[in-house]
């Protein structure tokens, strides 16, 4: 069995090339999904991350994607309408989720004990399992600070402890899905001081936007000079962050490549747009290599998200696998 703890221990570029495809092999022989899936494409054995295969996300939709032998102790589930429309991932170390997620947040956003956590994200608790919910929950604990909290749409409520913070000497950060925020940022109040980070997501109560758009609107009605953005996922345990601009990062576990649109086992070059696949080492005991839905360019060390594929590009994906 791989040693978890070196996933996180990663330093350069070769060690984590060679931790992926150390967990190619033991996934290949051990997820039984992903097993079946290769077994279906025949193709040979990688010698590079290029090479490697990457699982379609809806595989979480219709499978249990979890490695042989292994107990699950929490099971997160995607937001949707009807449960058969959620994606389902299944956990076996609940500490390699907090381990992937708490690096992460230090690295990009801060120590949380320094903060003020406020977190508007109604569609998400008003559905269990969550692990937008569970990883915003430990972060808010993490603070030990009362003003720290989830908040539904009390307006009141987030401007008095973002001002209770700043008097305190903490550094806000105010998270929440697009159209929460975009709510707030109608009532014209100032939140300058604060980090605003928004998570994606209009769950049907807007209109889509691109991500310019979203951010300037954003910025104008919370008197901000920047927005930042979460890029995670159910079928993931780990997340990359832009703090402005729209150009995510990625932590040292985590890379993303940029396939062909109509050709999933090609990839695209710098700076054209094709669908994302991410490499999450930390889905170790699932599938570290998701072939997303989302659409982006690469640009090297970094990445940006430009929407989503639409049914019939999805649909001509899925005829070529």
């Amino acid at each position: 069995m791989l040693d978890i703890q070196s996933i996180f221990s990663i330093s350069n570029k070769a060690q984590f090339e060679q931790l992926a495809l150390d967990i190619y092999d033991f996934q290949s022989s051990n997820c039984k999904v992903y097993q079946d899936y290769l077994s279906l494409l025949n193709f040979p054995k990688p010698s590079c991350i290029e090479e490697i295969p990457f699982l379609p996300i809806s595989f979480f939709r219709t499978h249990r994607v979890l490695s042989n032998g292994l107990e699950v102790t929490k099971i997160f589930k995607s937001s949707g309408t009807t449960n058969a429309e959620r994606s389902q991932h299944f956990i076996s170390d609940i500490t390699t989720y907090e381990n992937s997620f708490e690096r992460s947040w230090r690295y990009f956003i801060g120590n949380p004990e320094e903060q003020v956590i406020l977190a508007l994200l109604p569609n998400y608790l008003q559905q269990e399992d969550s692990s937008l919910v569970y990883m915003v929950d430990w972060l808010i604990k993490k603070t030990n600070n009362p003003l720290s909290t989830f908040i539904l749409n009390e307006t009141n409520v987030i401007h008095q402890n973002y001002k209770k913070a700043i008097q305190n000497g903490k550094k806000c950060v105010i998270l929440g899905v697009s159209y929460a925020l975009l709510d707030l940022a109608e009532q014209n109040l100032d939140f300058s001081k604060a980090l605003i980070i928004e998570t994606g997501g209009m769950k049907g109560r807007r209109r889509e936007m691109i991500k310019e758009e979203l951010h300037e609107i954003l910025s104008k009605g919370l008197h901000v000079s920047k927005i930042a953005s979460e890029y995670g996922m159910t079928e993931l345990l780990s997340q990359a962050y832009s703090n402005e601009n729209g150009i995510f990062h990625t932590p040292p576990w985590m890379n993303v490549l940029i396939r062909d649109i109509y050709d999933p086992f090609m990839y695209e070059q710098q700076g054209k747009l094709g669908a994302i696949n991410v490499i999450d080492l930390s889905n170790i005991h699932s599938c570290s290599f998701i072939a997303t839905d989302d659409l982006g360019r690469s640009y090297g060390s970094h990445f940006t998200i430009s929407g989503r594929m639409d049914k019939s590009i999805q649909r001509g994906c899925n005829l070529l696998v």
